[in-house]
């Protein structure tokens, strides 16, 4: 994922990936969609996560899914 969106530092949730500029792991946002949470809901439930930062891995994610299935 690109390093706008996402943040890997081990003084930082222990190295667990977090949206940049917060401590929310980039794994909320895909666990909250697959619980049937919207993208709006997901945001009001993590007002620091920026809707641009949510889209922009849900490209990212869609973009490495379609990449592997090319492969």
């Amino acid at each position: 994922m690109d390093a706008n969106i996402v943040t890997i530092d081990s003084e930082i949730l222990g190295g667990t990936p977090v949206f940049t500029g917060t401590r929310v792991p980039i794994a909320v946002l895909f666990e909250n969609l697959a619980d049937g949470l919207t993208l709006d809901e997901i945001l009001d439930s993590y007002p620091t996560i920026k809707r641009e930062q949510a889209i922009a891995a849900l490209q990212q994610a869609e973009s490495l899914l379609e990449f592997k299935k090319a492969a």
